[in-house]
C-alpha cells in the first residue's frame, strides 16, 4: 500500500469513495468543489491493482487544533488497517505542526475510540469550528459524535 499526499488528479476517486459512504448515511458528502478546496488537507492510500482505496483529510480549525475528516475506505479494503494507518499519519502531520488535539465529527465511534480518540461534547468544541456546519444538510439537528485526541 503507498500512502501519499493526494494530488488533482486524485478528485474523482476521492469523490466516489467518500459519496459512497455518504449515500448510505454514514459520512458527509462532498462536493468536488469542496475536494478541490481540501486538496492540501488529504492523504490517500493506493492500491496499485485497485488505484485510490482509502482517502482522510487534516483540517486546521483553529490555534493547536485540528479536524480529520472525509475518512473513507473502500469496502472491498476494509479491515486492513487502512484507515487507522491514515488516521495515524494523519495525527503525526499535525504533530509536525505544531498542533496539541485533534478532533472528529463522526458516526463511527468504535473505530475512533480503537485509534485513541475519546467521545467529548460538542461543546467542548470552539464555536469557529460550526463554521462549515451552516451549509449541512442535517444542520441543526446534527447527530455525529464529537471525540477527540490529545497530541
Amino acid at each position: 500500500m503507498i500512502y501519499r499526499k493526494a494530488k488533482f488528479i486524485d478528485i474523482e476517486e476521492i469523490y466516489v469513495l467518500v459519496n459512497h459512504y455518504a449515500e448510505e448515511g454514514l459520512m458527509l458528502a462532498r462536493s468536488r468543489n469542496a475536494l478541490y478546496e481540501s486538496l492540501r488537507d488529504m492523504i490517500v492510500a493506493i492500491d496499485e491493482k485497485d488505484g485510490i482505496v482509502g482517502v482522510g483529510g487534516l483540517h486546521i480549525t483553529w490555534e493547536f487544533m485540528a479536524e480529520i475528516r472525509s475518512l473513507a475506505v473502500d469496502p472491498a479494503h476494509s479491515r486492513r488497517g487502512i484507515g487507522r494507518e491514515i488516521v495515524y499519519r494523519l495525527i503525526e502531520e499535525g504533530k509536525e505542526l505544531g498542533i496539541s488535539q485533534v478532533f472528529t465529527l463522526t458516526y463511527q465511534e468504535k473505530f475512533f475510540e480503537k485509534c485513541g480518540f475519546k467521545v467529548i461534547s460538542k461543546d467542548e468544541l470552539p464555536h469557529k469550528i460550526w463554521k462549515e456546519c451552516i451549509d449541512c444538510p442535517k444542520f441543526p439537528n446534527c447527530n455525529e459524535i464529537a471525540m477527540i485526541y490529545k497530541v
